[in-house]
């Protein structure tokens, strides 16, 4: 996986963000069978700058954790037989990998939430890039059963990289 990184916070993170997002997005698309070149691009931001985002594009006036900006149009979660359809619609001209969309994650929340939960930052980092990489994959946590779904994808993908609770 290709990963553009732009870190805009003042706090900084105490480990190899870029290698651990690359690790991770990996694990999902192997665990989801993607049979492409991939790129993401990351923005790692402040609480201020995220709840800005968050309000323009959700209606939201609060910061968050993580917010996702799917570049593939899934009407299924991770159906790629759509992706194969329209390939080409998707792919960078320039490295002939598929654009999966943008990713925001704040890192104040990162340590806030990392604190909160009783793990590790990197833990808490990994989790919030697997949970947005999934929701550029099609999948979401608005209902009860696709929550179930998302949740045991995150779990078992975090596992595999030894990064569990």
């Amino acid at each position: 996986m290709r990963l553009y990184v732009e870190y805009e916070a003042e706090e900084q993170l105490d480990l190899d963000y870029e290698e651990t997002a690359c690790r991770v997005g990996d694990a999902v698309l192997e665990a989801e069978g993607f049979p492409y070149g991939a790129e993401v691009n990351l923005v790692l931001t402040s609480d201020e700058e995220i709840r800005r985002i968050n309000q323009q594009f959700r209606g939201i006036d609060a910061p968050t954790d993580v917010l996702s900006f799917p570049g593939i149009p899934f009407e299924t979660p991770g159906n790629l037989q759509e992706l194969t359809e329209n390939e080409t619609a998707h792919k960078n001209p320039d490295s002939g990998n598929i654009m999966l969309g943008d990713i925001m994650i704040c890192v104040p929340r990162v340590f806030s939430q990392a604190a909160a939960y009783g793990h590790s930052v990197k833990r808490e980092y990994a989790f919030l890039f697997a949970h947005s990489m999934l929701h550029l994959m099609g999948y979401d946590h608005m209902e009860p059963d696709e929550a179930q779904v998302m949740e045991k994808k995150q779990e078992n993908i975090l596992e595999s990289l030894n990064l569990s609770r």
